[in-house]
């Protein structure tokens, strides 16, 4: 579930599927095959999607993947843990992404990538026929599930967060794969498993028999680029039908809109997907949900190559967690998520900023490695103007894994009248900062009415500052 307006210099860096909703794919998606890769698809874990991927993505196209090679398949996985009947329709899928992708690359196999709840989903897909095995040439595991001998019989590199609480999974977890290359990371948690770039400097050898020329999301030389996703109800992972998605281009130092009129709209269907848009690199985006009741404005950080793996993910107008805090017309409630953890309680410096209007929301009590917060939710908690982090706001949906919420109060208007900045300090990268603004808009009018939400997607990375010296790799197997 996570970096906003006016960037350092530094950081301007870096989430789409088609067809079912399934493949990701641009338009001119080129047939030639590439003697050093294979095509791949990635399979994300619990209330997760592909923004899991996106950054991953852009490291293989940084790397000189071809964009068709880099798929996700997106499911309902709360579904998948409750319906006995859905695991077989998410193997048919599977089945049929794999044919459809095998038959456009000209490829004899793909490879799989799984992230938490995903890697349950890929393991009992390999077991499940020595036909299904064959069509896989390397499968990746992230932070998941262990196994006695190698799913199906494929080559294995799973990767373990060595920041994980002790005991986390479920019970019996043995956290290891008999026969793989298990690599354990320090310094991560769950879900940078998926998303970083140390475990990237382990998949992409893995899978190609070669080191990357980089672990950095590089710019994109030639030409604009293109931003392309999809835009869905969470955590079913499908598309917000009947709404539109529009792109405005944005003043870096307000978060205020340039023009009037939007640069690109693009009506959403079942499928979700809009775009390719064709960007400007560097430049400031805000990609809107438009629909009856609500506007949900979304806003991402500069990208500096194409990315076609951005997930607007809301929920039906006055549902979702977000309708379970406080909401008042003059006050502005955000949604704030990130693909890597934010961390509060560490030790020595190793902790995260994330300061809105010069107020650090991030502490012990709401971001610590058994929580592995990746959203925060703010508002004024009791419509009192007053800010109070200590305790958490008393919603338990609102705070558990993966979640927090935090009492923050934000003067907000319809239409907005101020600017809210949003300051990252990552931790372990230095110093570095990346900065975001947003307008204030209310998240409701006079009259009680739903009208305007906003999520701010952080970038999950930034490009290293310094020479870091990790601890050595725990290996096993």
């Amino acid at each position: 579930m996570k970096k906003l307006a006016h960037f350092s210099m530094i950081t301007l860096v870096v989430i789409v599927l088609m067809g079912l909703g399934l493949l990701s794919a641009p338009a001119n998606a080129t047939h030639q095959m590439h003697p050093s890769f294979r095509p791949m698809i990635f399979v994300h874990g619990l209330t997760g999607s592909a923004a899991q991927f996106e950054w991953q993505a852009m490291r293989f196209t940084s790397n000189g993947y071809p964009q068709n090679y880099l798929n996700a398949y997106e499911y309902d996985s709360v579904r998948f843990l409750t319906d006995p009947t859905y695991p077989a329709q998410v193997f048919a899928q599977i089945d049929q992404l794999i044919a459809t992708i095998l038959k456009e690359t000209g490829a004899n196999k793909l490879d799989l990538l799984g992230h938490s709840l995903g890697t349950f989903v890929l393991v009992a897909y390999l077991n499940s026929s020595s036909a299904r095995a064959a069509n896989v040439a390397h499968y990746v595991s992230f932070d998941g599930t262990g196994a006695t001998s190698l799913p199906g019989g494929v080559p294995t590199l799973a990767i373990w967060a060595g920041l994980d609480p002790p005991g986390f999974g479920p019970p019996g977890n043995p956290r290891n794969i008999t026969g793989a290359t298990n690599v354990t990371i320090p310094n991560i948690l769950h879900n940078e498993s998926a998303s970083g770039p140390l475990s990237f400097a382990q998949v992409y050898p893995f899978l190609t028999g070669q080191n990357p020329k980089s672990t950095d999301v590089l710019p994109q030389f030639q030409g604009d680029i293109n931003l392309a996703g999809r835009a869905l109800l969470y955590p079913q992972n499908v598309g917000v039908a009947g709404s539109t998605v529009e792109i405005y281009e944005l003043c870096g130092e307000t978060g205020a809109r340039k023009h009037n009129n939007p640069e690109a709209i693009y009506p959403i269907d079942a499928s979700g997907n809009f775009g390719p848009f064709n960007a400007e690199a560097g430049a400031y985006y805000e990609l809107n949900i438009a629909r009856p009741g609500e506007n949900h404005h979304f806003y991402i950080e500069p990208r500096i190559r194409s990315d076609y793996f951005i997930r607007l993910n809301t929920s039906p107008v006055g549902q979702g967690l977000g309708a379970l805090l406080t909401m008042n017309p003059d006050q502005t409630n955000l949604i704030i998520t990130r693909n890597r953890e934010f961390l509060g309680d560490q030790n020595d410096g190793y902790d995260d900023i994330l300061a809105i209007n010069g107020i650090n929301i991030v502490n012990g009590t709401n971001a610590f490695p058994l929580q592995m917060t990746v959203a925060y939710f703010t508002c004024d908690w009791g419509s009192d103007q007053i800010t109070n982090l200590t305790p958490p706001i008393p919603v338990p949906a609102l705070n558990t894994t993966f979640l927090s919420a935090v009492d923050l109060y934000l003067h907000g208007a319809t239409p907005p009248d101020a600017t809210i900045s949003i300051v990252v300090t990552p931790r372990g990268d230095c110093g570095s900062m990346q900065r975001i603004n947003v307008p204030n808009w209310a998240i409701i009018n006079e009259a009680g009415t739903f009208v305007d939400a906003i999520s701010v997607i952080l970038d999950d990375y930034i490009p290293s500052r310094c020479n870091q010296t990790w601890q050595t790799w725990n290996m096993s197997d």
